[in-house]
């Protein structure tokens, strides 16, 4: 496993949509492992295919007790959204800034070996999971 560099603003990167994943390989088990690697060294709660250079619809999150993997995620319903805020691993030297983000989302997502998997998030991990989602679309920390 290898520590990847985090892309931070203004990489152009960091803007763009991502695309579908489509191959299921040990290169994506790779990519998943040194983002796994990396995250953990960070502390922090979640991290994007496309922070690190790679512009797959893949991200993990770090729920605290484990990290979950999320390959060509949707989300699916929704439920009133609400105001917190968030900071940005791409966005180091900027203070967290308020978001509206849904405290409860159903998602839809693949596994590293291509297998779907549907279920409810609620609170931290439902934010957590917006916030990395956005970054698939290009989408650094919304505004209200």
């Amino acid at each position: 496993m290898a520590i990847l560099t985090i892309l931070t603003v203004p990489d152009e990167a960091l803007l763009k949509v991502s695309k579908e994943v489509t191959e299921f390989d040990e290169r994506l088990h790779t990519l998943l492992d040194d983002m796994t690697e990396t995250l953990l060294r960070t502390g922090d709660a979640g991290l994007a295919a496309p922070q690190v250079g790679r512009l797959i619809r893949v991200f993990i999150i770090n729920t605290g007790r484990e990290v979950h993997e999320f390959v060509n995620p949707e989300i699916v319903e929704k439920s009133k959204p609400k105001l917190g805020l968030e900071g940005c691993l791409s966005i180091p030297k900027k203070r967290p800034v308020s978001v509206n983000r849904f405290q409860r989302i159903k998602v839809r997502f693949q596994d590293r070996d291509g297998n779907y998997y549907e279920g409810e998030l609620k609170g931290f991990p439902a934010i957590c999971f917006q916030h990395e989602f956005d970054h698939l679309n290009g989408v650094l920390l919304p505004q209200e």
